[in-house]
Protein backbone atom coordinates (compact mmCIF):
# COMPACT_ATOMS: atom_id res chain seq x y z
CA UNK A 1 0.00 0.00 0.00
CA UNK A 2 2.89 1.91 0.79
CA UNK A 3 4.66 1.87 -2.46
CA UNK A 4 1.13 2.13 -4.21
CA UNK A 5 0.27 5.65 -2.67
CA UNK A 6 4.11 6.62 -2.64
CA UNK A 7 3.85 6.52 -6.93
CA UNK A 8 0.69 7.55 -7.07
CA UNK A 9 1.67 11.05 -4.98
CA UNK A 10 4.43 11.48 -7.50
CA UNK A 11 2.05 10.79 -10.06
CA UNK A 12 -0.31 13.31 -8.84
CA UNK A 13 2.62 15.85 -8.61
CA UNK A 14 3.37 15.30 -12.15
CA UNK A 15 -0.44 16.05 -12.98
CA UNK A 16 -0.63 19.10 -11.25
CA UNK A 17 2.32 20.80 -11.96
CA UNK A 18 1.92 24.25 -13.56
CA UNK A 19 3.25 22.48 -17.16
CA UNK A 20 1.42 18.72 -16.43
CA UNK A 21 3.46 15.87 -17.64
CA UNK A 22 2.59 12.92 -19.28
CA UNK A 23 5.11 10.03 -17.56
CA UNK A 24 3.67 7.59 -20.09
CA UNK A 25 6.65 4.50 -19.22
CA UNK A 26 4.59 3.86 -15.60
CA UNK A 27 6.01 0.36 -14.40
CA UNK A 28 7.33 -1.18 -11.59
CA UNK A 29 10.98 -0.91 -12.56
CA UNK A 30 10.57 2.86 -13.07
CA UNK A 31 9.29 2.98 -9.29
CA UNK A 32 12.78 3.01 -7.17
CA UNK A 33 12.34 2.13 -3.47
CA UNK A 34 14.56 2.67 -0.71
CA UNK A 35 15.46 1.25 2.36
CA UNK A 36 12.43 2.21 4.03
CA UNK A 37 10.40 1.83 0.87
CA UNK A 38 9.83 5.37 0.09
CA UNK A 39 9.23 5.83 -3.59
CA UNK A 40 10.94 7.86 -6.63
CA UNK A 41 9.86 7.45 -9.97
CA UNK A 42 12.36 7.20 -12.55
CA UNK A 43 13.71 7.01 -16.14
CA UNK A 44 11.26 10.16 -17.75
CA UNK A 45 12.88 9.66 -21.08
CA UNK A 46 9.49 9.19 -22.44
CA UNK A 47 7.72 11.97 -20.54
CA UNK A 48 5.56 14.43 -22.35
CA UNK A 49 4.08 17.96 -21.72
CA UNK A 50 0.62 17.75 -20.82
CA UNK A 51 -2.36 19.96 -22.58
CA UNK A 52 -1.87 23.70 -22.25
CA UNK A 53 -4.25 26.41 -22.85
CA UNK A 54 -7.80 25.97 -23.61
CA UNK A 55 -6.55 22.25 -25.10
CA UNK A 56 -8.19 19.23 -23.54
CA UNK A 57 -5.70 16.55 -25.23
CA UNK A 58 -2.37 15.86 -26.16
CA UNK A 59 -2.08 13.79 -29.44
CA UNK A 60 0.73 11.84 -29.46
CA UNK A 61 1.72 7.96 -30.30
CA UNK A 62 1.92 4.87 -28.52
CA UNK A 63 4.89 5.03 -26.39
CA UNK A 64 6.03 3.46 -22.99
CA UNK A 65 6.69 -0.24 -22.19
CA UNK A 66 4.05 -2.38 -23.76
CA UNK A 67 1.67 -3.24 -20.86
CA UNK A 68 2.13 -0.03 -18.92
CA UNK A 69 0.10 2.77 -20.36
CA UNK A 70 -3.16 4.81 -19.52
CA UNK A 71 -5.78 2.04 -21.20
CA UNK A 72 -6.62 4.72 -24.29
CA UNK A 73 -3.09 4.21 -25.56
CA UNK A 74 -2.81 0.28 -24.96
CA UNK A 75 -5.74 -1.65 -23.35
CA UNK A 76 -3.69 -3.48 -20.40
CA UNK A 77 -1.06 -2.41 -17.75
CA UNK A 78 -1.73 -5.51 -11.10
CA UNK A 79 -0.50 -8.76 -8.25
CA UNK A 80 2.77 -10.73 -8.16
CA UNK A 81 2.23 -11.07 -12.10
CA UNK A 82 4.17 -9.26 -14.45
CA UNK A 83 1.61 -7.03 -16.82
CA UNK A 84 2.65 -9.41 -20.37
CA UNK A 85 3.35 -12.97 -19.66
CA UNK A 86 3.19 -15.36 -22.56
CA UNK A 87 4.98 -18.22 -20.73
CA UNK A 88 1.25 -18.12 -18.22
CA UNK A 89 -1.62 -20.55 -19.50
CA UNK A 90 -3.67 -18.87 -22.49
CA UNK A 91 -6.21 -16.16 -21.31
CA UNK A 92 -3.79 -15.41 -19.05
CA UNK A 93 -1.21 -13.63 -21.09
CA UNK A 94 -2.65 -10.19 -20.28
CA UNK A 95 -2.90 -9.35 -16.77
CA UNK A 96 -5.42 -6.31 -16.95
CA UNK A 97 -7.71 -8.35 -19.21
CA UNK A 98 -7.36 -11.79 -16.82
CA UNK A 99 -7.95 -9.70 -13.49
CA UNK A 100 -10.83 -7.86 -14.54
CA UNK A 101 -13.67 -9.97 -14.04
CA UNK A 102 -12.06 -10.47 -10.25
CA UNK A 103 -11.78 -7.17 -9.25
CA UNK A 104 -15.48 -6.37 -9.75
CA UNK A 105 -16.66 -9.35 -7.36
CA UNK A 106 -15.73 -9.92 -3.57
CA UNK A 107 -16.10 -13.11 -3.56
CA UNK A 108 -13.46 -13.86 -6.24
CA UNK A 109 -11.18 -10.75 -5.25
CA UNK A 110 -8.72 -13.39 -3.46
CA UNK A 111 -8.19 -14.56 -6.92
CA UNK A 112 -6.40 -12.38 -7.97
CA UNK A 113 -4.16 -11.81 -4.90
CA UNK A 114 -0.35 -12.79 -4.73
CA UNK A 115 -0.34 -15.74 -2.82
CA UNK A 116 3.42 -14.56 -0.94
CA UNK A 117 1.02 -12.31 1.03
CA UNK A 118 -0.23 -15.56 2.96
CA UNK A 119 -3.69 -13.24 3.87
CA UNK A 120 -1.87 -10.75 5.86
CA UNK A 121 -4.63 -8.18 4.93
CA UNK A 122 -8.17 -7.50 5.17
CA UNK A 123 -10.40 -8.70 2.93
CA UNK A 124 -12.06 -5.38 2.86
CA UNK A 125 -9.30 -3.02 2.17
CA UNK A 126 -8.34 -5.48 -0.51
CA UNK A 127 -11.92 -5.48 -2.31
CA UNK A 128 -11.52 -1.44 -1.97
CA UNK A 129 -8.26 -1.12 -3.67
CA UNK A 130 -9.43 -3.50 -6.62
CA UNK A 131 -12.44 -1.13 -7.03
CA UNK A 132 -10.01 1.60 -7.24
CA UNK A 133 -7.66 0.03 -10.00
CA UNK A 134 -10.96 -0.87 -11.80
CA UNK A 135 -11.45 2.84 -11.75
CA UNK A 136 -8.61 3.62 -12.91
CA UNK A 137 -8.73 1.45 -16.06
CA UNK A 138 -11.94 2.61 -17.33
CA UNK A 139 -11.49 3.09 -21.25
CA UNK A 140 -12.74 6.47 -21.28
CA UNK A 141 -10.74 9.24 -19.90
CA UNK A 142 -14.05 10.88 -17.96
CA UNK A 143 -14.55 8.48 -15.66
CA UNK A 144 -11.41 7.54 -14.64
CA UNK A 145 -10.36 9.19 -10.95
CA UNK A 146 -7.81 11.59 -11.00
CA UNK A 147 -4.37 10.78 -9.25
CA UNK A 148 -5.47 13.34 -6.88
CA UNK A 149 -8.34 11.25 -6.27
CA UNK A 150 -6.27 7.83 -6.47
CA UNK A 151 -4.20 9.40 -3.61
CA UNK A 152 -6.96 10.73 -1.75
CA UNK A 153 -8.52 7.03 -2.19
CA UNK A 154 -5.22 4.93 -1.14
CA UNK A 155 -4.30 7.05 1.64
CA UNK A 156 -8.07 6.33 3.18
CA UNK A 157 -7.13 2.53 2.57
CA UNK A 158 -3.66 2.82 4.41
CA UNK A 159 -5.20 4.57 7.49
CA UNK A 160 -8.19 1.84 7.52
CA UNK A 161 -5.39 -1.16 7.36
CA UNK A 162 -3.38 0.89 9.67
CA UNK A 163 -6.37 1.22 12.30
CA UNK A 164 -7.12 -2.41 12.17
CA UNK A 165 -4.15 -3.00 12.47
CA UNK A 166 -3.48 -0.86 15.79
CA UNK A 167 -7.07 -2.10 17.14
CA UNK A 168 -5.50 -5.43 17.42
CA UNK A 169 -7.44 -7.02 14.30
CA UNK A 170 -6.51 -10.08 12.52
CA UNK A 171 -6.06 -9.08 8.79
CA UNK A 172 -6.30 -12.74 8.10
CA UNK A 173 -8.53 -13.53 4.99
CA UNK A 174 -10.84 -17.06 4.36
CA UNK A 175 -10.09 -17.87 0.33
CA UNK A 176 -13.12 -20.62 1.35
CA UNK A 177 -15.18 -19.07 -1.80
CA UNK A 178 -16.89 -21.33 -4.38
Amino acid sequence: MKVALGAAKGLAFLHSAETQVIYRDFKTSNILLDSKYNTKLSDFGLAKDGPTGDKSHVSTRVMGTYGYAAPEYIATGLSGRRAIDKNRPSGEHNLVEWAKPYLASKRKIFRILDNRLEGQYSMDVAYKAATLALRCLTTETKFRPTMDDVVTSLEQLQDSKETCSANGHKNQVSTNYG
